[in-house]
């Protein structure tokens, strides 16, 4: 099954390609506009994608009692534990102080304190 190639066919193609007439502007801008479109289809589906992955993983919630990853129920489906951001029916939000959960920190000059004393530690012996 021995095919010989189409060289009538790729010559009148060249000849169309290099002459400078209406058919041959139109099969270059066709090619043109083929190798384009294969070129940026793929970058514009992995940008499609990424976006998709980011709005996808900012809705997804972690259980923090078995780590399992869901949409955002009010209870885990894995385990059943309430998701810390709801509430339970008839249960009022917990409210905090924002006073009692910072921590306050002091801040001390190294060169008055003992740095010896500090990190001494007992020997039970």
């Amino acid at each position: 099954m021995n095919r010989s190639l189409p060289w009538g066919w790729i010559a009148f193609a060249g000849l169309v390609l290099l002459l400078p007439g209406p058919l041959g502007r139109l099969l270059l801008d066709l090619l043109g506009r083929l190798t384009l479109l294969l070129i940026l289809l793929p970058l514009l589906a992995g940008a499609a994608g990424l976006i998709g992955w980011q709005l996808l993983r900012r809705r997804l919630k972690t259980c923090a009692a078995c780590g399992f990853s869901s949409f955002g129920f009010d209870q885990c489906p894995a385990c059943g534990a309430a998701s810390p951001g709801s509430a339970a029916p008839g249960q009022q939000p917990l409210e905090l102080d924002a006073r009692s959960a910072t921590i306050t920190v002091e801040a001390v000059d190294v060169d008055a304190v003992d740095v010896q004393a500090v990190n001494r530690k007992p020997v039970d012996g």
